[in-house]
Parts: C-alpha cells; structure tokens; sequence
C-alpha cells in the first residue's frame, strides 16, 4: 500500500476539472495529503481558495490535463462533462496516452459508456461517483464506487484511497450505475421523511418528538440525512439524478420514483440542500426561537 502511494507520488500532477463544492472539497483532500494539484473551473473565481492551499490555476481544460498522469472531473451533468473534454479548448485532445481519466460526477452508465468510446486511444476510463458530503471528503471518508478495468482501477485506487474507502463495482459504467441505485434511495426516503413530517404536523406531533420517533424506525437513515447540517446535495442536482434513474428504467413502473422526482422538480428552493423538502431545519429555528422568547 504505502508503495503504490510513493509510486503515484513520484508522477507529475493530479488535474481537477470542476471546483464546485464537491471539487472543492476534494481538492482540499488532494492538497492536504501532499498531492501536485492542476485546477481548472468555468468560474475562475472558484478555484481561488484551492491557489491559496497550493494549487495551480490552468486557464483551460486543455491546459489543465496537459502535464497530468490522472485527471478527475467533478461537473454537474453528462452536458458539462462533454462540453470541458470536448468543447472549445476541450481536455480530451489534450489527454496523453496513460494518463487516466476519473470521471466522478453523477452522469449515469450509458453518458460513462458513450465517453469511453470517445476518448483518444490509451487513455483509460474509470468512473468513480462518490458516496458522502463535501465534509467526508475532506476528512478523507467517501465512498468512492469504482468502475473500469481492473488495470485502470487499480492504477488510480492510490488516489481514490486518499478520499475515502474504494468499493470496486466491476466494469466500465458500474460505478455510475450503483452511484444510480444509491440516490434513488436517498431522494426517495428523503421525500418519504417529508410525507412523513407532514402528517405529524396535520395530526398535531411536535416536529422534534416525530424526528426522534422516525429516527428510531426504518427511515432513520433519511431522518440522520435530513437533519444533518454539513450536507450540500443540492434539489436541483437529486431531480436531475432522478431522471438519470427514470431514464435507466425505461417504460418500468417505479411510481415511488416519479413521485420523488415530481417533488424535486416542483419545489421552490432548487439550490438548497434537499434537507429543505422536510422543512427541519427551518422548523427547527423557528421553535428554538419561539422558546427563547
């Protein structure tokens, strides 16, 4: 293990392609634990504080992966993905033959095969979603779902270690097809907490004693989420993996799903976290507030 580390340590440069909050904060990780870091992001602005830990800015995507041995994309959807490796001063000609490219967004398996297809020859493709917030990232605690060859995986998992625990899911495309299975569970019993809070607060529960309760039952996986502060799974970012998920099914009846994704699609504060659908927090305030008065 502490070779493969030393072995990685010794190639040129990690590229990262997308500093939104997850980037961030894995870039924070990378840096942390004594990584070389090439940053690069649509809003240059957002990569400042990823300099300021020791990072370089590259001007363009291109520029970015150019001197890389393993290059991570961390975008919001499939159309950022393609648009950073193949838009106007793109990554994916600039790829070298052996770097590696870890796709870590939320995109699906058949966007992870369609970009498979497309990239230069010799350079693999492993797609590595992640399970946990942007704090296990930090802190070095994702689960990082693992796809591709056994090579290309295996040449990668000393970086993917220093993020979190690497559960190796089979070929290319399975990790973004468990990342799928995950996050149908999680939006679904999300918005199953929120039902379940707003029955308690028609039948007249105290919000607290009906936390506490579910907590204690089958949803308390989805209370522990829904009440957690250090959270950033942003509303519009769980409808949009809903539709992957919707898409993946075909005509399937998944009516549980179509109802979340409704929900997701219908509420009023898409870039909050999707805590705000159970509407804890904001309670929460309000009768500590009320209680100090």
């Amino acid at each position: 293990m502490a070779a493969r580390h030393l072995a990685f340590r010794a190639m040129k440069v990690i590229a990262l392609l997308g500093t939104g909050t997850m980037g961030t904060a894995v870039g924070r990780r990378l840096l942390a634990t004594g990584q070389r870091l090439t940053v690069w992001n649509r809003t240059p602005a957002r990569t400042g504080s990823l300099v300021a830990a020791g990072a370089r800015a590259a001007a363009t995507p291109a520029e970015a992966v150019r001197d890389a041995a393993v290059v991570i994309t961390m975008l919001t959807d499939a159309a950022a993905v393609h648009e950073v490796l193949y838009g106007v001063d793109g990554a994916a000609p600039a790829l070298r033959p052996g770097t590696h490219l870890v796709e870590m967004s939320t995109i699906g398996p058949r966007a992870v095969a369609e970009l498979a297809g497309r990239l230069p020859a010799g350079v693999p493709l492993v797609d590595a979603p992640v399970a946990g917030s942007a704090g296990a990232a930090e802190a070095g605690r994702l689960v990082v779902l693992a796809g591709g060859t056994e090579a290309a995986v295996e040449r990668v998992t000393p970086v993917l270690r220093l993020l979190g625990t690497v559960r190796r899911c089979g070929g290319t495309g399975r990790g973004a097809a468990l990342k799928l299975v995950l996050n149908t569970a999680l939006v679904t019993a999300v918005t199953a907490t929120a039902d379940a809070l707003a029955v308690a607060d028609a039948v007249g529960v105290d919000r607290r004693t009906a936390v506490e309760a579910l907590a204690a039952g089958p949803l308390g996986g989805a209370v522990a989420r829904a009440t957690a502060t250090d959270a950033a799974f942003a509303v519009a970012l769980a409808a949009k993996d809903a539709r992957l998920a919707l898409d993946a099914l075909g005509g399937v009846p998944a009516p549980v799903l179509r109802a979340a994704a409704s929900v997701l699609a219908a509420a009023p504060h898409p870039d909050e976290d999707i805590a705000v659908l159970t509407g804890v927090h904001t309670k929460d305030a309000v009768s500590h507030d009320e209680e100090q008065q």
